[in-house]
């Protein structure tokens, strides 16, 4: 089984070596490390890990920025790390669309089991975004394929059942998706229109 990949952004050297330990402990790689904000999205862009974990104190751009930017870019779930648990950057860290939040100190006990839960909430968020886009693009042809049905009947005379069967039939002998052809009857009634 493949290893978890992540990459660890820390501006302080002691704690990244800390964690790179404890990760590989863990039996997790670390596939790379920043100092600050900007090289960690750079980074994570790079590589494109399974997860993130950062800090959010660091210079340039601090974590629950550099959050939002993979979160916005859909690259990696963001851990954040933090000594501070103050309710204005928990409300930010959320609202940047953060998926877990560790108090530090920390240890192994405390580290597994918020990796684990950030990466199954991540590719459960991943899932539902996909079936959302999914049901968009369904929804979205079957108010074209009814729209050119409509144009159908009332340029053709054909009644609802016979225009859908003519959409289905110039479907299949030209190889084109529904959509594709109900697209083709819209446009060409514009144009004649």
């Amino acid at each position: 089984m493949a290893q978890t990949r992540i990459v660890i952004a820390d501006d302080e050297s002691i704690i990244r070596m800390d964690l790179r330990e404890m990760l590989t402990g863990l039996g997790y790689l670390v596939v790379a490390e920043a100092g600050d904000g900007v090289t960690a999205v750079n980074v994570a862009r790079e590589v494109r890990p399974e997860l993130v974990i950062m800090d959010i104190k660091m210079p340039e751009m601090d974590g629950i920025e550099a959050a939002r930017i993979l979160t916005e870019e859909r690259i990696a779930p963001v851990l954040l790390l933090t000594a501070f648990s103050q309710q204005e950057l928990v409300r930010r860290a959320g609202e940047a669309g953060v998926v877990g939040y560790l108090v530090k100190p920390f240890g192994e006990t405390d580290l597994a089991p918020a990796i684990e839960i950030a990466i199954t909430r991540f590719k459960e968020f991943r899932t539902l975004e996909r079936e959302a886009s999914d049901l968009r693009d369904t929804l979205e042809t079957r108010k074209r394929v009814e729209r050119a049905k409509g144009i159908l009947m009332q340029t053709q005379g054909l009644s609802e059942a016979d225009a859908f069967r003519k959409i289905q039939r110039l479907s299949m002998n030209s190889r084109k998706s529904m959509r594709e052809v109900a697209d083709a009857i819209l446009l060409a009634h514009e144009v004649a229109g």
